[in-house]
């Protein structure tokens, strides 16, 4: 399920994109979820040994798939809002 979780969040980064053009470098944040989307499919595809393909439970720390998808964003969205941070204060100087 967290392929699922990361496309959604590629979708919706790449929607907001769109609207708002240029804006908060939404497209930085949709290529990572898209970046990390493709990573999570191919990691699926090669990994496939038979059974579910989405499988709702994991063997990791974490057990339940949509936590684990939920947590796979947190890392984007913090590098995401420290480049918007770091952008704005070069930015400012100039």
């Amino acid at each position: 399920m967290w392929l699922i979780t990361t496309l959604t969040a590629a979708i919706l980064a790449t929607i907001a994109y769109f609207l708002f053009k240029k804006k908060y470098k939404l497209g930085f944040l949709s290529l990572m979820f898209w970046g990390s989307s493709i990573m999570i499919l191919v990691d699926h595809i090669l990994g496939y040994e038979g059974g579910p393909f989405l499988e709702t439970r994991t063997n990791g720390l974490i057990t339940n798939a949509y936590v684990l998808g939920l947590v796979m964003l947190l890392p984007a969205l913090f590098i995401w809002l420290l480049s918007l941070l770091v952008f704005k204060k070069s930015v400012s100087k100039n």
